[in-house]
């Protein structure tokens, strides 16, 4: 999966584990992003797909460096492939959740809400979303798009939980305000 050699792997390693070193973690973001990617098209036959599995991998892995959780650094491939397949199993098991429970509640529960809940603006929230400050924003998606609890947004943006839920409280305030709704 590599080019590069095993020795410069733990050097990196050890300079991204460091949490300083930006252009380590540049550096292998534009070392593995490419692999991610190819390794996405494979296993999932979609290039949206592949490039959030590029994202979410990357994420992940940079975590994960930077906290010193990789014990055998020399191992840096092996360890990005083995979180390219953790990553795509965690989404087809969610796709087949989600299918499962629409297929058993999806029913019930969307003839009475599709007759009394008015029609969603797609383009209209999608606007209001990219309204929003970049912090916001992320909570936002992370919360909601990529479903992550409040600790996982909380370590992803350094912040506290208490933080995050006040940031996701104002800019769902914000979005309401943006998209008219009333509550």
């Amino acid at each position: 999966m590599l080019v590069v050699m095993n020795g410069s792997n733990a050097e990196l390693v050890r300079r991204i584990a460091g949490g300083s070193d930006r252009e380590a973690e540049a550096e292998f973001c534009r070392m593995m992003g490419p692999r991610i990617r190819l390794y996405g098209l494979r296993h999932l036959r979609d290039s949206h797909g592949a490039d959030d599995l590029v994202q979410q991998v990357l994420l992940t892995a940079l975590q994960t460096l930077r906290s010193g959780g990789l014990r055998e650094p020399e191992k840096l491939a092996s360890f990005v492939l083995g979180t390219c397949r953790m990553t795509v199993m965690d989404q087809r098991r969610g796709v087949r959740r989600r299918q499962q429970l629409l297929d058993q509640f999806g029913a019930e529960m969307l003839a009475p809400a599709a007759a009394a809940a008015p029609r969603l603006d797609h383009e209209k929230l999608a606007n209001c979303v990219q309204g929003l400050k970049e912090r916001e924003r992320a909570v936002i998606v992370m919360s909601f798009y990529h479903e992550e609890t409040a600790a996982d947004v909380a370590r992803f943006l350094a912040v506290s939980e208490a933080n995050v839920r006040v940031i996701r409280h104002r800019a769902i305030h914000g979005l309401r305000g943006c998209m008219g709704v009333t509550a």
